[in-house]
């Protein structure tokens, strides 16, 4: 299996966020990506496919937003990272703003993904690794490929950033995958939060299939989507499957929900998947409630293989450092056998 990552995605340096009331240090820190890049010796470079692929799945004023934000919000006298604090909780009606504080609402939805004079190179970057490790997948007829994504991405819609997410890698693949005649293609998330931007951006488009296996919103972030009765709307209907668990699900527990999601997928057709996968379900982690221990990890991406269709993995969440690196190192073993 090929690996896929560029030093400019360490360039995203927040320092904080908030959190339960309170400040707190930015958890999606610079120390994630480098426990996983030790594990391997042989990353590949990444190259850089340009704005096109982006601009196929995110708004275009949103893309403008992102890339000028951190100077917009310097050049009003502001310093540290750019952050919101007011958002628009029942529509955004699509205005003209004279002030970043009202754009940061505007293009979010929580305060806890600053903007970062960093931040719009990782992101472009951790969006080109993504298509590299697609790319390549399509030209080299392996059967599975892995970009080391960070920033996250499952987070992000269309034409707003939230959980740490700024660009959608897994949509925006998904989309280049599709243009490249490798569907049908379907997006399996695993992480441990809801991938609500990428329900979002194909709720209501019938050639992908989003499956997701995450914590309860009634009791998890991202709490407004992710439930299960959110199926798709349109010629889209039953494109969507969520398949919520409760706190302190086990990898017993696991399982059964996998084999759903994976026979699911089987029975849509798919001939391309891409697996959004978040570490963040290991029982470690800081900010999440299951209890998936290491050799779990080898299960389900065995399960996963089994389906025998070409496999992107891009990363997403994870945020017990110590562990991170050997549960990836756990997961994409699995895939060997």
């Amino acid at each position: 299996m090929k690996l896929f990552f560029d030093d400019r995605q360490l360039l995203h340096t927040p320092l904080r966020e908030l959190h339960n009331g309170d400040w707190v240090p930015y958890a999606e820190n610079v120390e994630r990506p480098r426990s996983i890049a030790r594990q391997f010796a042989d990353w590949q470079p990444v190259r850089d496919f340009g704005m096109a692929p982006l601009l196929a799945v995110h708004d275009a004023d949103y893309l403008s937003f992102l890339e000028r934000a951190h100077g917009a919000w310097v050049a009003a006298g502001r310093s540290g990272d750019a952050i919101g604090y007011t958002f628009p909780i029942r529509h955004r009606r699509p205005l003209d703003f004279g002030r970043i504080d009202a754009e940061l609402g505007a293009y979010s939805y929580d305060a806890g993904t600053p903007v970062a004079a960093g931040t719009w190179q990782s992101a472009y970057w951790s969006a080109q690794g993504a298509l590299t490790a697609l790319d390549h997948l399509a030209a080299s007829g392996d059967a599975h490929g892995f970009a080391l994504c960070r920033p996250p991405g499952h987070h992000a819609g269309r034409d707003y950033m939230g959980g740490y997410c700024y660009l959608n890698n897994a949509a925006i693949a998904a989309r280049a995958a599709g243009a490249q005649g490798l569907g049908p293609v379907a997006i399996l998330d695993v992480d441990y939060h809801h991938g609500n931007g990428t329900q979002d951006i194909f709720y209501e488009d019938p050639g992908i299939f989003f499956a997701s296996i995450h914590a309860d919103p009634r009791t998890d972030y991202p709490f407004y989507w992710g439930h299960a009765d959110e199926t798709g709307a349109g010629e889209a209907m039953g494109s969507t499957l969520n398949l919520p668990l409760p706190r302190g699900t086990d990898g017993a527990a696991y399982v059964p929900a996998l084999d759903r999601a994976l026979d699911a997928i089987s029975a849509w057709g798919a001939r391309f998947l891409i697996v959004s996968f978040g570490a963040d379900t290991h029982s470690s982690d800081p900010i999440s409630s299951f209890a998936l221990e290491r050799e779990d990890y080898g299960v389900m991406a065995a399960r996963i293989a089994a389906l025998g269709v070409p496999t992107l993995i891009v990363m997403e969440g994870g945020y017990a450092v110590g562990d991170l690196g050997l549960n990836v190192a756990a997961f994409l073993a699995g895939f060997s056998g």
